[in-house]
């Protein structure tokens, strides 16, 4: 069983990495771009009988720092 974990921002919370690559693509000419919010992206290869509660309490304890993260928890 495979779970991905979906880490971001919260709104509100300042983002300089995604500030910095909003800035790179203006100025290689993709002026399109109002924003950019970045995260991670998290795959974790599961022993069978592990649930999303699992992988939601290792998110909650290690993978996504709660206070300034949110996060999203697919089970595939």
């Amino acid at each position: 069983m495979k779970a991905t974990v979906h880490v971001m921002l919260k709104t509100g919370v300042l983002d300089p990495q995604g500030e910095a690559v909003r800035h790179a693509l203006g100025a290689l000419g993709f002026d399109g771009v109002n924003s950019v919010r970045q995260g991670k992206v998290i795959e974790l290869d599961l022993a069978d009988g592990t649930s999303e509660a699992d992988v939601t309490a290792m998110c909650e304890k290690l993978l996504a720092n709660t206070v300034i993260e949110s996060f999203r928890v697919d089970m595939s």
